[in-house]
């Protein structure tokens, strides 16, 4: 395993991070704890979940994944040994039946404490704003749209603050954000410089060969201002392990069980990936493992998030480590990219 710190930290984590969100759906606590052994066992040390996990949101499944996770600390006795990520979900219709309020003060407290319970800790090492409170272009919409009827009101030093009481408190150790933009994410960093507060450690975006939006004008601020990416859906929700082009996919996986699930599947998202298949059978590799290899080599990715419904998906994901794409390889990667820039935003 390969070893990156947070940054701004401390905290050493693995180049690999353990993704979670099927754990109490696609898959049962027994599987969870079997993935958790198998990956703790190659030296991954980092664990992602969310308050809302599993995926999708329900108020009959939510908070599941933690529980899974939660149970395995207590079984193994392994808390100090691995560095725990959550997230706090964001407002909306999807989160509607785990509150209605946003990063309220007394939201987050809450958030955590539940959180925790579940986890069976006493307190996370990095904490996330999921997604933003404001109307912004998140989750696959391509381009800004400014809505005049949003209601939110700035309040980037309110949740710093509300954080930093949590830290104070010993609950959370560092901050981190998820699915936001460029603006976001400057105005988080300006209140912590302007008044003392906590500053975002890292940022939780999606990335792929098939999304690499966060080039645009994210990279820059993560090179400039030290706030590493953690990159989720790095396999494009598995289409970039070619099974849907090869019909080869597991009645479990999930845009079978949730073809809703559309991000990565338009047509040209498609013609890209087959692409990159040949490319990758070309070079004696899987499309899977070029694709998390592509992710690991990118300077500004502190850790790539993996997930995987089975144990077999799970060593060939986390095997990636050991492969480097050479100049020739990228190149070649980068002229399907020039042609097929960002199908699935």
């Amino acid at each position: 395993m390969k070893y990156t710190t947070l940054p701004n930290t401390d905290i050493k984590v693995s180049k690999i991070c353990l993704g979670s969100m099927t754990w109490g759906n696609q898959n049962t606590e027994e599987e969870g704890h079997e993935q958790l052994n198998y990956a703790f066992n190659q030296g991954v040390n980092f664990i992602d979940t969310a308050e809302l996990y599993p995926v999708p949101a329900t108020a009959e499944t939510q908070g599941r994944t933690s529980k899974i996770i939660g149970s395995w600390l207590k079984k193994t006795g392994n808390r100090e040994k691995v560095i725990l990520a959550s997230k706090i979900a964001g407002p909306g219709d999807y989160t509607a039946h785990i509150r209605t309020t946003g990063f309220t003060g007394n939201s987050i407290k809450k958030a955590i404490d539940a959180e925790l319970k579940r986890l069976q800790t006493d307190y996370i090492d990095l904490y996330q704003l999921h997604w933003p409170e404001r109307n912004t272009n998140t989750f696959g919409v391509r381009d800004y749209t400014h809505n005049t009827n949003d209601k939110w009101q700035d309040n980037f030093k309110q949740v710093l603050e509300s954080l930093n009481e949590v830290i104070k408190e010993g609950k959370i150790r560092h901050i981190g954000l998820s699915n936001e933009k460029a603006w976001g994410t400057m105005r988080y960093i300006e209140e912590s410089k302007k008044n003392n507060l906590p500053r975002p450690s890292t940022i939780q975006n999606a990335y792929s060969l098939i999304n690499r939006v966060y080039e645009g004008d994210m990279a820059e601020i993560s090179m400039r201002e030290n706030i590493g990416l953690l990159v989720y859906s790095p396999m494009a929700f598995g289409v970039l392990s070619g099974k849907y082009i090869k019909k080869t996919a597991a009645d479990n996986a999930r845009l079978k069980l949730f073809p809703r699930f559309a991000r990565y599947s338009s047509e040209q998202s498609t013609i890209a990936t087959k692409q990159y298949l040949e490319l990758a059978e070309k070079n004696n590799m899987s499309l899977a493992q070029m694709s998390l290899a592509f992710v690991n080599q990118r300077p500004f990715v502190t850790s790539n998030i993996i997930g995987a419904t089975s144990l077999e998906q799970l060593k060939e994901n986390i095997e990636s480590i050991n492969i480097n794409l050479n100049e020739t390889l990228l190149k070649e990667i980068n002229e399907i990219h020039s042609v097929i820039p960002n199908p699935a935003p």
